[in-house]
C-alpha cells in the first residue's frame, strides 16, 4: 500500500504524536511561555508578505518536530511536487490539479498530458485584460449606447463566493464608477434585491458556470436575461449586456451571448480554487488589469515558498498541521477565523467552501474510512463586531476553539484613533485567550467569593495571528494561496481527495425529482419517506391559496 494512503492511525509518526500528547496535554500556555522566553519569536515565520505567530498554540518544540515527521512519513512533500506538475492527484475525477497555474508567470512551463497550459492561461488573462479596460473605460456600451455603470455577476458557490469575497476585500482599489453585486441563491429575492434600483441599459451580467447548466445560475440567467429584454425589447440587446464565463460555446450561443464575449478555463480548476481564472472577471473589472496582476503575484510567491520551503520553515504545513494537532489530539470541533479589517468581512465565508467543501470528507482514496476526524468547522467575523457577540464563547465555553487572527500594520481608511484601537484588541484578545486570569488574579482585584468563578478566565486557548503591513492586492493573493495549501496538507496527511465534491451531488439528484413534485397540476403519486411525503403536500396545499 502506498505510503500516502496506509492506515493513518497505524503510523509510526501518528502514534508517536498520540505518545507524546499524552505528556502534554495537560501543559498550560502560561508554563509554555514561563519556561522559554524567546518563544515569541521562535514560533514566527515570514513568507509572501505575511508575517505568522504561532507561539500562541499547545504545542512545543518537540510537538513540531513530530507534526513535521508525520508529514514527512505521509508523503507531503511528494503530493505536493505531483500537484504543481500536473499529475492527475484529482483521482475521483481524473484530474490535474492545477490551480497554481493560473498565476504562473508568462513563459513559465507547466504540462498536463504534455501541453503546456501556460499560455493558454495568459491569452485568457490578456482577453479578460482587453474586456475590463473597455468596461472600465467606458469603450463597451450597452445596447442603447450607455456606458456600463453596473456589473452583476451570477454564480454560485465557487463561481460566487471567490469573486465576491476578493471584490469587497479589495474595494478600496476599485473604480467607483461601477457597481458590483453578486447573485447566487436561487431564492428569487437575491436577484431582485440586487437588481431592484439598476438601470437595464446600463448593467452589465458575467454568467459564470463551466457547463452554463448549473441549476441555480442558469435560473438567475434567465431572469436576468428576461429582466434586461422587458426594458430593451430586442433579442440583440444581449449580447451587449451579457459575458459568459463558461467552456461550452453552443449553450452560451444559444443564451444569447456572442462567444467572443466567453472567456474559459480548465477541468483542473475547481470552482472553490477558481478566483483566479476567469471566474475573476468580475474583480478585474473592479480593479483593473494591473491589480489583478498583483493579486495573481501575491498568489505565485506564497505558491512559490509552499512549494520549495522545508516543512518546519512552511508557512502552509505549520497551518495545516496545526490544525490535524486540534482537529484529532485535541477533537477541536471548530476553527474560527477573525480578520480584523473590514474589507475581509466575507472572507470567512469564502474559507467555509474552500476547506470544508475540500476536506469534508471521512473516506481516503483508497475508499477506506480515514480513522480520525477530518476538517472541523470554519466559521467567523470580522473584528470587534464579534467581540461582542460570540467571544464568550471561545473564552468561557466549554469547546476549545483554535483561533485564526488577522490584522495589518496600516489602515486603507486611517481616522485618528481608530486603527490602533482595533490592533489593541487583536493583541489584548490573543493574549487573553492564551493566558487568561486565575481565580486568584479575580480574587485579588476585590471580587466577591461568588463572583470568582464567573470571572476567571482559564486561558490556555491556542490561536494564530497572521500580520501584514497593510490589505494589498499581493497580500490578499499571499493570504487565499496560504489557506488552500493548508487545506492541501491537510488532505495529504488523512489521505483524502480535497478535490471533488460527491457530498453536494445527492442533494441536487433528490431536488430535480421533487420540482416537478412541487410544481405538478395535479397530486402526483409520492414515493418518497414520509416525512418528505407530508412536506410536499402541505406546501403543495399552502401555494394553492
Amino acid at each position: 500500500m502506498d505510503k500516502r494512503t496506509a492506515p493513518l492511525t497505524e503510523s509510526k509518526a501518528w502514534k508517536a504524536l498520540q505518545d507524546h500528547f499524552a505528556e502534554i496535554r495537560g501543559l498550560h500556555l502560561r508554563e509554555l511561555f514561563a519556561g522559554d522566553p524567546a518563544r515569541g519569536e521562535a514560533f514566527t515565520l515570514e513568507a509572501a508578505g505575511l508575517f505568522l505567530d504561532y507561539s500562541k498554540n499547545r504545542v512545543t518544540a518537540r510537538t513540531l518536530e513530530l507534526l513535521a515527521d508525520l508529514a514527512r512519513e505521509r508523503g507531503v512533500g511528494d503530493r505536493v511536487e505531483a500537484m504543481f506538475t500536473g499529475r492527475r492527484i484529482n483521482v475521483t475525477e481524473g484530474r490535474a490539479v492545477l490551480h497554481t497555474a493560473l498565476r504562473a508567470p508568462r513563459g513559465a512551463s507547466v504540462e498536463v498530458d504534455g501541453r503546456n497550459v501556460v499560455p493558454a492561461v495568459h491569452e485568457v488573462l490578456d482577453r479578460m485584460a482587453a474586456f475590463a479596460g473597455a468596461v472600465r473605460s467606458g469603450e463597451w456600451k450597452g445596447f442603447t449606447g450607455m456606458p456600463i455603470r453596473a456589473v452583476v455577476n451570477i454564480g454560485i458557490g465557487g463561481s460566487d463566493l471567490g469573486p465576491a469575497m476578493v471584490c469587497e476585500a479589495l474595494r478600496a482599489y476599485a473604480t467607483r464608477d461601477i457597481e458590483f453585486r453578486f447573485v447566487s441563491n436561487v431564492d428569487a429575492t437575491d436577484f431582485c434585491e440586487a437588481t431592484r434600483d439598476l438601470d437595464p441599459r446600463t448593467t452589465l451580467f458575467i454568467v459564470s458556470s463551466k457547463t452554463f447548466t448549473t441549476q441555480e445560475t442558469m435560473a438567475n440567467a434567465r431572469s436576468a436575461r428576461a429582466w434586461c429584454l422587458r426594458a430593451l425589447e430586442d433579442e440583440a440587446a444581449v449580447a451587449r449586456h451579457f459575458v459568459a464565463v463558461s467552456t461550452d460555446a453552443a449553450k452560451v450561443a444559444a443564451f444569447g451571448i456572442d462567444t467572443a464575449n466567453m472567456f474559459g478555463f480548465w477541468d483542473w480548476v475547481g470552482g472553490r480554487y477558481s478566483l483566479d481564472s476567469a471566474i475573476g472577471l468580475s474583480t478585474m473589472i473592479a480593479v483593473g488589469p494591473d491589480r489583478f496582476r498583483e493579486l495573481l503575484e501575491g498568489f505565485r510567491a506564497m505558491d512559490e515558498h509552499f512549494r520549495t520551503a522545508p516543512v518546519e520553515r512552511n508557512m502552509p504545513m505549520i497551518l495545516g498541521l496545526l490544525g490535524i494537532w486540534y482537529a484529532d489530539f485535541f477533537e477541536a470541533p471548530t476553527v474560527a477565523v477573525l480578520p480584523y479589517d473590514h474589507y475581509l468581512r466575507r472572507f470567512p465565508a469564502y474559507l467555509q467552501q474552500l476547506i470544508m467543501e475540500s476536506n469534508g470528507k471521512s473516506v481516503t482514496l483508497d475508499g477506506e474510512a480515514v480513522g480520525a476526524p477530518t476538517s472541523p468547522v470554519y466559521w467567523g467575523e470580522p473584528g470587534t463586531n464579534g467581540q461582542h457577540s460570540f467571544y464568550q464563547l471561545i473564552h468561557q465555553g466549554s469547546h476549545l476553539i483554535p483561533c485564526d487572527f488577522i490584522a495589518f500594520a496600516r489602515s486603507l481608511n486611517p481616522l485618528d484613533g481608530h486603527h490602533a484601537m482595533l490592533l489593541s484588541n487583536v493583541l489584548a484578545q490573543a493574549e487573553a485567550l492564551a493566558f487568561g486570569k486565575t481565580s486568584a488574579e479575580v480574587a485579588a482585584e476585590g471580587a466577591s467569593p461568588a463572583l470568582v468563578p464567573h470571572r476567571t478566565f482559564p486561558g490556555n486557548r491556542p490561536s494564530n495571528v497572521i500580520l501584514a503591513e497593510r490589505l494589498t492586492p499581493a497580500v490578499l493573493g499571499a493570504l487565499v494561496a496560504l489557506y488552500e495549501h493548508m487545506v492541501f496538507v491537510q488532505g495529504a496527511v488523512w489521505g483524502i481527495n480535497p478535490f471533488d465534491q460527491w457530498g453536494v451531488e445527492l442533494g441536487k439528484e433528490l431536488s430535480r425529482r421533487i420540482l416537478p413534485e412541487l410544481e405538478a397540476g395535479t397530486e402526483p403519486a409520492l414515493a418518497h419517506d414520509g416525512s418528505t411525503n407530508a412536506l410536499i403536500r402541505r406546501l403543495r396545499r399552502l401555494a394553492a391559496h
